[in-house]
């Protein structure tokens, strides 16, 4: 146990977070540099070590947090660090943007706010890499087996990783000009750096994992082809269909997908661009759903020079507190207030958008809405409730459907599909043609980061055994395991 009086004589402190007026003059990541490494040690002392530690089922990784806990206390950052890695491969990632289930299921939050789990994961890694701890681990030998990865988001670099530390040879195929699936384009980087993306990938690439940018399996490579080259194919393409919203005036210009917009302010970022084609300078924008998607397109416009941001949302807004319908230690569904609300904007709950309205030159100028409410388990609009607000820029963020299918790549692999549309798979997350394999929102749906390395490590696994009949790599969750998070 680190302190075994942590909890009680120390209270809970995050890390600091930049002016608002500094930071959205900018696109740094919000924190304060360097202003956890003051207060983690003691933060980390508030651990318990709980005989059951229920933080291990909170997280689908399975993360050793009591054990690095202690480690951080004690300052043995290197310790820490192995402890880490040996559930993780990218702790940096969900240090930053994991919604850490952990804490929700953290013993000392019964009645105390938990520990600050999430921050000190981040301070290990952020401690590793400027100390030099994280070096590259190629295997010992190598097994004459290939595998391809179709996508290179979370769960097909977690795979990528595994499978080349298990010493075959990995080819990575994403189809953007750039390694990091929705890492890379999808999350602003005011959120994650890309830096932190592009030291990972640099410390693959020295392991022996190759990566092929800019090939989209099933339109530039025939997956036929790809199975007849590799022993064994993993698809990690992610749930990449954006739900949309059927109104009147949805095809006026000015209404887009998140994943429209998001990408273009990053590949500013990049260099790729000096003015995104879809910016929110001047205009009033109205973000459409509110989720953290919703969240990344408000930080994203106040950046960008926004009139105003609204933020609509069809459910009820959430309560502070837990419901009795969701005890601890299950991950509640909680208002919270991210770093883009910090920064301004109006969020708008209950609402149903009816229709856009456009000026003479097609562009949307207005979006009207109405009020909503349950009635026998039913959303229901409110008569005389209707109104209509300023809309320039409107940005669709209501979640994703499934997997893309409009280039091919499931039918030519002659993949089946679950109840929900997702790629279906067995225990050893095997799909139903021999030597496919599928891993993270392809084959889950939707969901958190932390999910989508738990999933590719898993699938690692289950290639492992199919092309050497053992595998000793770890496998922290099966298709059917639902943890208390979920």
């Amino acid at each position: 146990m680190a302190d075994p009086k942590g909890f009680l004589t120390t209270g809970r402190e995050v890390a600091e977070t930049r002016p608002v007026g500094e930071r959205v003059k900018d696109w740094n990541e919000v924190y304060v540099p360097g202003s956890l490494l003051p207060i983690i040690s003691k933060q980390a002392g508030r651990c318990m070590d709980c005989g059951i530690p229920f933080c291990h089922n909170g997280c689908p990784l399975g993360n050793l947090i009591p054990e690095w806990n202690d480690y951080a206390y004690r300052e043995d950052w290197s310790a820490a660090s192995e402890r880490l890695h040996a559930t993780n491969n990218f702790p940096e990632f969900t240090g930053r943007l994991c919604p850490a289930p952990c804490e929700s299921a953290c013993v000392l939050g019964i009645n105390q706010p938990a520990v600050t789990i999430k921050n000190v994961e981040v301070s290990i890694i952020d401690k590793a890499w400027d100390s030099g701890d994280v070096t590259p681990q190629p295997p010992e030998r190598l097994s004459g087996k290939t595998v391809a990865v179709v996508g290179s988001g979370p769960a097909g670099l977690a795979a990528a990783q595994q499978l080349t530390r298990a010493g075959h040879t990995v080819a990575v195929f994403e189809r953007a000009d750039r390694i990091g699936g929705l890492l890379r384009y999808g999350i602003p980087e005011f959120k994650m750096e890309k830096s932190h993306i592009n030291r990972r990938i640099e410390q693959m690439r020295a392991e022996g994992t190759k990566f092929r940018t800019e090939v989209e399996i099933g339109k530039d490579i025939d997956a036929a082809k790809l199975r007849r080259r590799y022993d064994a194919v993993v698809i990690a393409a992610g749930a990449t269909v954006s739900r949309d919203l059927p109104v009147p005036g949805r095809e006026l210009n000015g209404v887009h997908f998140a994943m429209e917009y998001l990408p273009l302010a990053n590949k500013v970022q990049e260099g790729d661009l000096t003015v995104s084609p879809i910016t929110a300078e001047g205009k009033h924008v109205v973000v459409i759903g509110g989720g953290d998607t919703g969240a990344d397109c408000v930080g994203t416009a106040h950046r960008q020079g926004a009139l105003s941001v609204t933020q609509l949302e069809i459910m009820p807004r959430p309560g502070e507190d837990r419901n009795a319908n969701q005890p601890w230690p299950t991950f509640p569904m909680l208002y919270k207030v991210t770093s883009a609300h910090e920064e301004g904007g109006e969020r708008v709950y209950s609402v149903s958008t009816t229709h856009f309205e456009g000026d003479e030159d097609g562009n949307v100028q207005a979006l009207h809405l109405v009020e909503v409410e349950f009635k026998d388990g039913k959303l229901e609009q409110k008569p005389g409730t209707e109104r209509k607000i300023p809309a320039q820029l409107v940005t669709l963020a209501m979640g994703f459907t499934g997997t893309d299918q409009s280039n091919g790549l499931v039918q030519q692999f002659g993949l089946e599909l679950d109840a929900r549309g997702n790629v279906a798979r067995d225990a050893d997350y095997a799909t139903n043609v021999d030597g496919v394999f599928v891993a993270g929102d392809a084959g889950r749906g939707q969901s958190l980061i932390v999910w989508a390395i738990a999933e590719g490590r898993s699938a690692a696994r289950g290639v492992d055994r199919f092309l050497t009949g053992a595998s000793a790599l770890p496998a922290p969750i099966r298709p059917t395991d639902r943890a208390l998070t979920v």
